[in-house]
């Protein structure tokens, strides 16, 4: 009895000690996944009329040009997660660290899915979904040595070196423009899509969509 009693004394002792060295551990990983999910990925530099920021937690910020207390002015940052969203009257320009930079017309909602930009990796990788409105943007330094996918409804495009025009109508049209720099841009297909369409060529010279199925 005496012996089983001294065994199970030092195996609680063993697992307290254990306990002691893997609880710091643990305390010193909490931090940094915490600032990594609280580091800015970019700032508005534009914001007229009704635009709004939806931030994890159910955080909404006014973002316009006025002076109003509680409400989001030029300059303010943006954070991986975010949805974006312009009014009737709202239209708002977004710059990223990488360089890439957003426009939103009225009416446009964007989220903020992935950003990882590291300027000294060729790993980096963003995506951003827009579900409505016309979004023109430029692309950065993502699209040019890592992955940078824009996800509409009818397509996820892969950008590469391009300036893009994207126009989501109510009804699920998509319409495609881009301007070509360099390089190329291509995209998947989703299955049961409606079809995208491309503009009126005129008014983009080099205009053209690069869907693909299965790649």
């Amino acid at each position: 009895m005496c012996t089983h009693a001294i065994a199970a004394l030092m195996t609680g002792f063993v697992l307290a000690t254990a306990g002691l060295f893997v609880a710091p551990a643990h305390a010193q990983v909490r931090p940094a996944v915490q600032d990594l999910a609280s580091k800015p990925i970019g700032k508005v530099v534009v914001a007229t009329g009704s635009v709004t920021i939806e931030r994890a937690g159910a955080v909404v910020i006014q973002a316009s040009t006025t002076d109003q207390a509680g409400q989001a002015k030029v300059g303010d940052l943006v954070y991986q997660g975010d949805v974006v969203a312009t009014g009737a009257d709202g239209r708002v320009g977004i710059n990223f660290t990488d360089g890439t930079s957003f426009n939103l017309s009225n009416n446009a909602r964007m989220a903020l899915n992935e950003f990882v930009y590291d300027p000294n990796s060729r790993s980096n990788s963003t995506l951003f979904s827009l579900t409505k409105g016309t979004f023109t943007f430029v692309a950065g330094k993502v699209a040019k040595t890592g992955d940078m996918k824009v996800d509409t409804p009818v397509a996820t495009m892969g950008v590469r070196g391009t300036t893009p025009r994207i126009e989501i109508s109510d009804d699920g049209t998509v319409r495609f423009s881009t301007l070509i720099e360099e390089g190329k841009s291509g995209g998947t297909r989703k299955p049961g899509a409606p079809a995208a369409q491309q503009p009126d060529q005129k008014p983009y010279p080099k205009s053209n969509l690069n869907i693909c199925r299965g790649c």
